[in-house]
């Protein structure tokens, strides 16, 4: 009896291995994907099935050793304990995860840690099932090595999704070559608050430019499907409303209604959607008192029936813990994960909310295992379309010859100098002159590397970022001199020296002021377990950050000593040049009124100091266009262009429209406008409406126009915005160019969502705008449609 249960435990001890040597179905790569899923769905135990929902933090499974990288005894014990499915943020560093260039990863190192991690899984699990690693790429793979290009921000105002695409290709081929599979990314949250913490996040306020934007980062990332070489599939975040919340604090509810659900938030995540993103992650808030993390409408109705997504649906970190903490619709942590798994979200980003809790939902019938198979195989028809069951290793020596090459930096620096959105220019005072002998470079984000890079960013290594004193510097040489003074700190008042500033500005020809914002974060800011920081002030020093997760604000107005430089700077009499790094629009009422030019950089990324050197010199022309409006007050907010009408009257106290609208950004030259010509198609059960017109570079500069068209439907059986993008096109004229710009509407660009809850492009009359703003139409023309045209 004794030897026939040593022969089991034997046998039990090594059925991994057992397992391993069958050439089961599910490991023959000539089957269909659905036959192999099939397969291993029908081997696996319910902590298998359990396990494969789970996505742990994966900073901590890996360890640096003396000897190298390899697996985490605490990934280990995890994995005993619990057979999970993926990892998020493996290769993670900032001062959250407290990776720093030292205790954090190496591009090589990073290869070589997914590496050991994904050959425990094969060598050490009974099925042998590869993880899928998920990673943050908002702009750039937030690990150390990796690009860094201008937050979302800055690559909304491009208005060039070429470029975005471009970028996003090289977010994924670094991101892919260390070993990654999914990226983070792209955010199409509409930012119509502000004081959002996270505005800096998003593409900005308009539903088409977002939704244009999304498109060309998911085409980019993933390619043309999920799988192929050197590519990520696309996590879209945050499903949905989540731009706009309440007061402006994070997380907050959304007030809005179906209508403006549907033809807004969920049109901007919709071309993403249809370009075939793959991953969808569920946002923090409630919307009509629905926590967004257990709405079945929203995922299973919009997503999946009506918009017929394939991929699966992650939580954001915690959210599904937050159904029974802050939402409190739900009694228990078993009752939030029965929610949440019911509604159609199928990954938990924690890897603590499901597991136990799904397995108590079953025992108490709470679920069905029907309803967790069908989420377990979401995640396992993604493993087998990215091939990781056949190979799910990468080459140490192909990441340290990807990741942040001289090619990669130079599209970073193309997304910076194509955002920087020129928003004053009097006098011609830009581009500087070259009779100019001696310039000051004054103000807190002049020179400080991680106030130019935005949240989401890794530690950088000493020399990878150019900051604008050392862009400056580089580009005049000996030609000048430049001379530096910090002043004051962006929220510091303690260490402010605004008379040595205003003494360098005395001693210059010019003055280059650079202040605004930062998302910096620090070792001394304590962080919450969802990683957005805490807002609190340490003993010895106040940080600069006043933006980026979990930074929510009641005021836009400069913080600190910045106003008070600028005011001194500027009595001084000499000519300034104040330049803007900062993650959210913010009040500029005094500069615009009181300095003669004004440059946006938002946040540039680590070639933000070189572009902002060329823009500065005439190196290039600056044709960035804002993808947000920036009010005078918070008084005025919502000031989103495209509101509902009617239009907006005046307030007693200041001007009814922000201070400088979307889609506004000056040029070095000038365009004229004109032959708009309308020609409208109809036909039974469509139509399309083909708009051209010229545009003439009559200035003295080669440079960009950003085209703008919108669409006024003049009378509707529902409310419609004022005024609403519908197309535009950045292209480049050589000086005295002339040439032809057309568009096309389709029923998509004219749709409502009806009195009757239905799509529908009704009959009547559109108005259309063409013009270089929501603010500057230099052309207008009209065409009727005569009859309905229901939408499926």
């Amino acid at each position: 009896m004794k030897i026939k249960c040593y022969y089991i435990l034997a046998c039990l001890a090594i059925s991994p291995f057992l397992a391993h040597s069958q050439k089961f179905p599910y490991k023959d790569s000539r089957l269909s994907i659905t036959e192999r899923v099939d397969d291993l769905l029908g081997r696996m135990t319910i902590d298998e099935k359990v396990g494969q929902l789970a996505k742990p933090l994966g900073w901590e499974m890996y360890e640096k050793t003396g000897h190298g990288v390899g697996a985490s005894q605490k990934f280990k014990e995890l994995v005993k304990k619990e057979p999970i499915g993926l990892l998020w943020a493996t290769l993670r560093a900032d001062p959250w995860t407290q990776k720093t260039l030292e205790t954090g990863l190496s591009p090589a190192e990073a290869a070589k840690a997914t590496n050991a991690l994904q050959r425990y899984m094969l060598d050490s699990t009974r099925l042998g099932i590869p993880l899928l690693l998920s990673e943050e790429t908002p702009h750039g793979h937030m690990a150390i090595g990796a690009t860094v290009f201008p937050t979302a921000i800055g690559q909304a105002s491009t208005w060039n999704t070429a470029l975005i695409e471009r970028m996003a290709a090289v977010i994924a081929l670094e991101a892919a070559a260390v070993g990654a599979h999914n990226g983070y990314g792209p955010v199409l949250d509409l930012a119509r608050e502000p004081r959002w913490s996270r505005t800096e996040e998003s593409y900005g306020e308009d539903t088409f430019l977002v939704g244009q934007m999304g498109k060309a980062m998911v085409k980019g990332m993933q390619g043309e499907k999920i799988g192929g070489k050197g590519k990520l599939f696309s996590t879209l975040k945050h499903f949905v409303a989540y731009g706009v919340p309440e007061g402006g604090h994070n997380g907050g509810p959304a007030s809005v209604g179906e209508r403006d659900l549907r033809q807004n938030y969920l049109a901007a995540f919709a071309p993403a959607v249809r370009q075939g993103a793959h991953s969808v992650m569920t946002a923090y808030n409630s919307i009509d008192g629905i926590p967004c993390s257990s709405n079945a409408w929203l995922l299973n109705q919009i997503l999946r029936k009506e918009w017929g997504f394939q991929g699966f649906v992650v939580s954001d970190l915690l959210s599904i813990q937050g159904l029974h903490g802050g939402h409190a619709t739900a009694s228990s942590p078993v009752e939030s994960a029965a929610q949440s798994l019911g509604a159609g979200l199928d990954v938990d980003l924690s890897g603590t909310a499901y597991g136990k809790n799904l397995k108590d939902a079953l025992a108490l019938g709470l679920i069905d295992e029907e309803t967790l198979d069908q989420a377990v195989k979401r995640v396992l028809r993604t493993k087998f379309a990215l091939g990781l069951f056949e190979d799910p290793f990468v080459s140490e020596q192909e990441a340290m010859r990807t990741v942040g090459t001289k090619a990669h930096r130079a599209v970073a620096k193309q997304v910076a100098l194509e955002g920087i959105t020129l928003l004053k220019n009097d006098n011609e005072l830009l581009p500087l002159k070259g009779n100019m002998k001696r310039i000051a470079v004054i103000g807190p984000n002049a020179d400080n590397v991680y106030n130019q890079l935005g949240d989401y960013t890794a530690p950088q290594a000493e020399g990878k970022v150019t900051t604008v004193l050392q862009g400056i510097r580089e580009k005049v040489g000996q030609k000048m001199t430049v001379e530096y003074v910090k002043g004051v700190a962006i929220r510091d008042t303690a260490a402010s020296d605004i008379a040595a500033a205003v003494a360098a500005a005395e001693r210059a020809d010019v003055v280059v002021l650079v202040m605004g914002g930062s998302s910096a974060r620090d070792f001394m800011t304590s962080y919450q377990a969802t990683g957005a920081a805490n807002v609190e002030e340490s003993k010895n020093a106040i940080s600069d950050m006043e933006s980026g997760e979990g930074f929510d604000r009641a005021s836009l107005d400069l913080m600190g000593d910045q106003l008070k430089l600028m005011e001194a700077i500027h009595a001084t009499g000499k000519p300034i040049v104040l330049v803007t790094i900062k993650g959210r629009p913010l009040n500029l009422n005094w500069a615009q009124e009181h300095l003669p030019a004004i440059l946006d950089a938002w946040y540039p990324g680590q070639e933000g100091g070189l572009a902002i050197a060329d823009v500065l010199f005439g190196d290039y022309n600056p044709s960035g266009r804002l993808p947000i409006s920036v009010p005078r007050s918070v008084g005025q907010l919502p000031v989103y262009y495209n509101h509902q009408k009617p239009k907006h009257h005046e307030y007693i106290d200041i001007e009814a429209k922000p201070l400088y609208s979307f889609g506004h950004g000056l040029s070095y030259t000038k365009f004229a406008y004109s032959k708009l010509h309308i020609v409208k198609k109809e036909k039974d059960a469509s139509f399309d409406v083909e708009i051209t017109l010229d545009v003439e570079n009559i200035g003295q500069y080669d440079g960009d126009e950003v085209i703008q068209l919108y669409l006024v439907d003049e009378v509707s059986s529902v409310v419609t915005p004022i005024k609403q993008l519908r197309g535009f096109q950045r292209i480049h004229f050589k000086k005295g160019e002339k040439q032809a710009v057309a568009f096309t509407l389709n029923p998509e660009d004219l749709k409502i969502w009806g009195v009757d809850k239905a799509w529908i492009v009704e009959k009547g009359r559109f108005k259309v705008l063409v013009g270089s703003s929501s603010d500057d139409i230099r052309l207008e023309g009209s065409f009727v449609l005569e009859k309905d045209y229901p939408l499926e």
